[in-house]
């Protein structure tokens, strides 16, 4: 990769995008182009960059014409980090292959990227060669017949074996379609399944081959788990690089705490002696895992604060067995490791490794029992914060861009800061920058508050809320993404509006079908509604009038029983914060902000997000969560939005369908054939699940390019602003403010916050802890409040 000094200066970069925007066919927006000079800058001072870039930005571009002109100048990578599947399939089969191409006249040559994944998304040849046995009761490759009785399964490893023989990268995402998670175990192994250096067909793996491919090129792309590893174990996976790009790091932190949860399950601990079995003895261990499941069966499911002393004694003897066995398992000499033993000590070291976790009860791990019809009692283990991790580990020896549409929290960055490790004493220096978004938000869309609904309660939506919900749809003429709370208040809106419109308004729900097929439907029919949860809140792109009204039924809380969630609250209060604000409140603004998103992906949309929680302009924190929404029109005047809606449905052209996303593909030299064009359309999966991205991301979409000229406020009369509340801030890691000392007078703010307490579903015990009082007075408390 050549290195040269000639295009790191301002004139370069500007005929770079100028050349980049006109290869998409777009215009200069000046967000962009404020974006590109700030990554470019923060790449040429080597500071920290946060930056904020709304929804039809094109920050895809901003952030990669920087990184290759900074390649090209070091010589050395820049790695880009993204959250989705979605994304990473736009960025490698979409944006880079035609940068790739527009920039070869100005650079002189052609840039050059690739995709990098974890090991398990590609084949394993040795694996396929019976190089490891096969995984248990999922095996079917010992069955000889093909004919028409071959169950599913079957079928699959039948076609994998026949795609084995003809990819050439061996990556998951280029067969198409894809099989199930079972199919793919076949012919794929772990990290720690893999012999590595000692396989004895190293010299034909896909992995190392496409590791091998990616140190010479000038970007990479990859995930935000992959990247966590690759930093946080050090093992020099990703080439060696002085930049990283954060793309939908709003979603960093949670990505990086699932990289580093671990469980231990009795499930776990016999499937580890059944593989270690043709070696060792496993009597021992087995037996040990018997014991733990009876003693996890036997445990409510919840927060441990410490492990009681059956639990402990169970992992004990889980872990001293498993150490023993990991001993026995080494080989005398590495040649005389193979698949089989490999696998077997992969799983029992996992096995130690996670028991001995549990045991060490690290100050911030957090520790609970979850329960699953299909696996049975679990015991988990998680960090309360990575932010110490993040900072030491990320944000250490390179410099970072971190960039999303959902940065700010309440109109600053610190709440997203906190929680990366940038806030405090020995923190990085870093800047934050909010380029604002081409969209006319106040032209183009209304926020709507139902004040005049009853708050939330415990017992699901209330009828009047129901009532609404109806009244809002028969104005939009259907149109509708429903975002709810919960599963259960989604699928009893779903039937009450079913019985309701009958035929007039089909009403799809999460669950009925594959999402990416339920998507589909309700962009190509303006009459059908949406509901769901989750996943529909997001990252679902329907641009166009198929959407023109988004239905958010109450304030997104976490779920106050969720293990990670209390142990955070409650280390901010101990330390004299206000662990509600901190925690539940900045979770609750960054769903709002990316549930309202969903509503305007193009320049030309409009319509109305209408929030059915009266908090949003009562509660003492509104004016923090309104702070964080896209700056729409706010009004809670419903005859004015009814009529809004009804002249949308009057005026609004055909349906738009969802855009299709490009597929990525292993390796990107200049005589590698493109190979996305042909399968544009097709569900890059995972397993099941991964169906949702064929349509799903965090980006822009591909033609909001231009900032355009609006229809002004005779379409959407400026209605009265929403009443002003004082704004909260919110760090996770900052005191916010003291907490009321212990059996003190009741403030104003106590009421309120015991309000929400109970509106959320917390017991008498939990309210007591979250606000720090005696369990006597706060039920006196409650009774006096008539909350009780």
């Amino acid at each position: 990769m050549p290195a040269s000094n000639s295009t790191s200066s301002s004139s370069s970069i500007d005929s770079l995008m100028e050349a980049a925007v006109a290869a998409v066919g777009g215009a200069p927006r000046p967000g962009q182009q404020q974006m590109t000079e700030a990554v470019a800058k923060a790449f040429d001072d080597e500071h920290h960059l946060l930056v904020q870039a709304g929804t039809g930005t094109g920050k895809s571009l901003a952030y990669l014409v920087p990184s290759i002109v900074h390649a090209n100048a070091t010589g050395k990578p820049v790695i880009v980090a993204t959250a989705t599947l979605a994304l990473q399939a736009q960025i490698v089969g979409r944006d880079l292959p035609v940068l790739a191409e527009a920039l070869r006249p100005v650079l002189g040559r052609r840039p050059t990227y690739g995709l990098v994944k974890g090991r398990r998304n590609y084949l394993c040849q040795h694996k396929l060669v019976g190089g490891y046995p096969d995984d248990e009761e999922d095996s079917l490759f010992s069955t000889g017949a093909v004919d028409q009785q071959l169950g599913r399964l079957e079928k699959e490893i039948v076609r994998l074996r026949e795609w084995a023989g003809e990819t050439d990268t061996g990556d998951r995402d280029d067969l198409v379609p894809g099989v199930s998670e079972r199919a793919w175990r076949q012919v794929s192994v772990t990290a720690h399944e893999c012999l590595g250096s000692t396989c004895p067909m190293v010299q034909e793996c896909f992995v190392e081959k496409a590791r091998a491919e990616a140190r010479d090129v000038d970007v990479v792309v990859t995930n935000h788990s992959f990247m966590a590893i690759d930093s946080f174990e050090g093992r020099q996976m990703l080439p060696e690089h002085d930049a990283l790009v954060v793309d939908e790091a709003h979603e960093l932190v949670d990505r990086v705490t699932s990289t580093i949860t671990d469980e231990l399950t009795a499930g776990m601990v016999a499937s580890a002696a059944k593989k270690a079995a043709r070696y060792v003895d496993t009597q021992e261990l087995a037996d040990t895992g018997v014991f733990l499941g009876g003693v996890l069966d036997q445990l409510a499911e919840g927060r441990l604060l410490g492990l009681p002393d059956n639990l402990s004694l169970a992992v004990q003897r889980v872990h001293d067995s498993a150490r023993s066995l990991s001993s026995d398992l080494k080989p005398d000499k590495p040649a005389d490791n193979d698949g089989p033993r490999q696998m077997a000590r992969a799983a029992v070291d996992e096995v130690l490794e996670n028991a001995a976790r549990l045991l060490e009860a690290r100050e911030l791990d957090v520790a609970w029992i979850s329960r699953s019809e299909y696996r049975g009692s679990a015991l988990n283990v998680a960090p309360m914060s990575v932010a110490m991790l993040v900072r030491d580990k990320i944000f250490g020896d390179r410099t970072v861009v971190m960039t999303s549409a959902t940065l700010e929290l309440g109109g600053s960055f610190d709440s997203v800061a906190g929680t990366l490790g940038l806030r405090g004493e020995g923190s990085p220096a870093w800047e934050g920058l909010d380029v604002g978004s081409p969209f006319d938000y106040p032209q183009q869309a209304i926020a709507y508050v139902a004040k005049h609904l009853p708050p939330p309660g415990r017992d699901g939506t209330s009828d009047q809320a129901i009532d609404e919900i109806e009244t809002l749809i028969r104005a939009a003429g259907g149109r509708t993404l429903g975002l709810f709370s919960s599963m259960r208040a989604a699928k009893a809106a779903t039937e009450a509006m079913r019985e309701r419109f009958g035929d007039e308004f089909p009403v799809l729900c999460q669950g009925d079908d594959q999402m990416g097929t339920l998507v589909k439907q309700f962009a190509a029919d303006p009459k059908t509604c949406l509901f769901g949860t989750l996943t529909l809140w997001q990252g679902v792109d329907v641009p166009g009038s198929a959407c023109q009204l988004v239905i958010i039924d109450r304030i997104p809380f976490p779920r106050p029983d969720d293990p990670i969630t209390s142990a955070r609250s409650q280390a901010i209060a101990e330390r004299g914060g206000n662990g509600f604000m901190a925690v539940s409140a900045t979770h609750a603004a960054l769903r709002l902000s990316q549930g309202a998103g969903r509503l305007i992906r193009r320049s030309n949309d409009r319509g109305v997000v209408a929030f059915l929680d009266n908090r949003m302009v009562t509660a003492r924190y509104a004016g923090f969560l309104q702070k964080s929404l896209p700056p729409f029109w706010p009004t809670t005047d419903r005859d004015l939005v009814l009529r809004a809606l009804k002249r949308l449905d009057e005026t609004a052209d055909a349906p738009v369908a969802p855009a299709k996303k490009p597929v990525p593909h292993a390796a990107s030299k200049p005589d590698v054939q493109e190979r996305f064009d042909a399968e544009a359309g097709r569900v890059t999966s995972t397993d099941a699940g991964d169906y949702d991205e064929l349509v799903f991301t965090d980006d822009e979409p591909a033609d909001a390019v231009e900032t355009p000229e609006r229809r002004a406020a005779e379409e959407h009369p400026a209605p009265e602003p929403l009443p002003a509340v004082p704004a909260v801030p919110a760090e996770t890691d900052v005191v916010v403010e003291p907490a009321p000392a212990q059996g003190g007078e009741w403030t104003s703010d106590d009421d309120e916050e015991l309000s929400d307490g109970v509106s959320l579903g917390l017991d008498v015990d939990e309210l007591a802890d979250h606000l720090d009082r005696p369990v006597a007075e706060v039920e006196a408390r409650l009774k006096k409040l008539n909350l009780g």
